[in-house]
Formats: structure tokens, C-alpha cells, sequence
């Protein structure tokens, strides 16, 4: 990482002064994505906005850089009868996309879903430096799964 500023002014800089880093994709996965099962780069997203079940994304004042943290569920193409959980980190840097996945069977224990969850959220966390924004963890409510409501029982008052 190379940063780049002008020290001429031997007095303080303003706050308002660009910062100029160069930054490649190895470097982000390596330090934002190293406990993730999976990490890739491209120019398209991987995710299916089919298969999400949460989602949050942070981006910079001009909206061309942007952090996401995605939590899809989708079917295995070999066994479909095997659920994965996902959660993915993507970076969007210019025209640079990073994405690094940590999931899990869905039949895995809470152990594994609460370590990986962590970790896919402490990458969140980390990125949105990136974008010039912070990221604090918050309280989820799950809902339970629906489940089919009985017919009401009728009654004689």
C-alpha cells in the first residue's frame, strides 16, 4: 500500500485533504477476507437477489465505491437437496468488484453459524473504512419460520 501526500506544508493539513492509496485486490482479500471459505474478484456481482435474506451496504460521497454485506441461503447445483447459508462481503472499488464468502450447511451448529456470521461482519466492519464510513453491530430479531396456522377450534359460549 503506497500512500501519497503532499508534505511541503510543514504545518498541519486540513482535514479535507484526498488521501491517494493504492490498493490491489490481494491486498483487500488478505487483510478484510482472510478466514473467508471463498474469495474472488470480478466486475459483476455472484449473488442472486433471489436467494438474499438480509442485506446492508455502505458507499462513499460519489456512490462509485461501495462495501455490501449479504446474507443469502441458495440449494446446492450437485445435491439440491443441501442448503447453504452464505454471508458476503463484496467491495466494490471503481470498477473492481471483491467478494469473499463464508457459509456453511444449514444443518451446521450455532457455533459454526455465530463464528462465520462474526467474521463476515467484522470484514463489513473493516471495508466500510474504505468508503469513509463506520459500521457497529446491532441487534438482529429473527422471526420464526411460518408455519401453517391450525383452523380455529369452535366454540359454544
Amino acid at each position: 500500500m503506497n500512500i501519497i501526500m503532499n508534505l511541503d506544508d510543514p504545518g498541519e493539513l486540513d482535514w479535507g485533504t484526498p488521501l491517494l492509496i493504492q490498493l490491489t485486490p490481494e491486498a483487500v482479500a488478505r487483510v478484510l477476507m482472510d478466514t473467508a471459505n471463498a474469495v474472488h474478484t470480478g466486475r459483476e456481482t455472484c449473488i442472486d437477489d433471489d436467494s438474499i435474506i438480509s442485506q446492508m451496504q455502505a458507499q462513499d460521497d460519489s456512490g462509485v465505491n461501495t462495501v455490501r454485506l449479504v446474507e443469502q441461503e441458495f440449494a446446492d447445483e450437485q445435491e439440491p437437496e443441501v442448503i447453504w447459508h452464505d454471508w458476503a462481503v463484496e467491495v466494490r472499488l471503481g470498477q473492481v468488484l471483491i467478494t469473499g464468502h463464508w457459509h456453511v450447511r444449514s444443518g451446521a451448529t450455532p457455533f459454526e453459524w455465530d463464528w462465520l456470521a462474526r467474521q463476515a461482519e467484522m470484514a463489513f466492519e473493516r471495508a466500510c473504512l474504505l468508503v469513509g464510513r463506520r459500521a457497529r453491530r446491532g441487534v438482529w430479531v429473527e422471526e420464526p419460520e411460518p408455519r401453517e396456522v391450525p383452523p380455529p377450534r369452535a366454540s359454544r359460549h
